[in-house]
C-alpha cells in the first residue's frame, strides 16, 4: 500500500501531539507513562516547526527520487516502490551526515542516542500512523499514492 503523510498547515495548532505520539511509538514499552521512565528515552521523527507565526509538522516526504539515497554510500537509505517509501536501515548507517546534509526538507537528522541518522519509518506495523492517529484537528492525514497522482 502506498502511502503518505500529508499535511494540512492551516489546521495546526503547534500542539506537539504528533511528537509525542511519535516518540511513545519508537519508545521500548509503547506506553506514555513507562516511556518517560525508560533509559533510552524514545524520540520522535516528526518535528512541530515555526514558520512566520505558523506551526507546521516536519515529516519525511517519502520522496521518489530521494537526494539522501543519492548521498547515502553505506547503503542504508533505499526506495520501496511498492510501499511508495524511503527505507532506512539502521544497521547498515555510518553516521556520516551524508542523507542529513541532502535532504531539501530537513526531514532526516542524526539521532541523540546511536548517532545515526533517524527518519519517519512509516510505522510500518501500524494501520494508521501515530502522528495521525494524535492530531486532535486532523492535520495530519493518510493519502494513498493514487490520491496524488491522479
Amino acid at each position: 500500500m502506498r502511502r503518505k503523510v500529508f499535511v494540512d498547515i492551516d489546521k495546526c495548532l503547534g500542539c506537539r501531539s504528533c511528537e509525542i505520539a511519535c516518540a511513545v511509538e519508537h519508545s521500548l514499552s509503547r506506553d506514555l507513562h513507562k516511556a518517560v521512565l525508560e533509559a533510552e528515552k524514545p524520540y520522535y521523527r516528526i518535528f512541530v516547526m515555526d514558520a512566520g507565526g505558523h506551526a507546521f509538522p516536519l515529516v519525511c516526504r517519502q520522496c521518489e527520487e530521494p537526494e539522501c539515497l543519492i548521498a547515502c554510500k553505506s547503503g542504508g537509505i533505499s526506495y520501496d516502490s511498492e510501499l511508495g517509501g524511503v527505507i532506512f536501515d539502521a544497521d547498515k548507517c555510518v553516521g556520516c551526515w551524508m542523507c542529513v546534509m541532502n535532504c531539501p526538507f530537513g526531514a532526516i537528522y542524526m539521532g541523540h542516542i546511536r548517532g545515526i541518522a533517524e527518519k519517519c519509518d512509516l510505522c510500518l506495523d501500524r494501520d494508521i500512523f501515530a502522528c495521525v492517529e494524535a492530531c486532535p484537528t486532523k492535520a495530519i492525514k493518510i493519502i494513498e499514492m493514487e490520491e496524488v497522482d491522479g
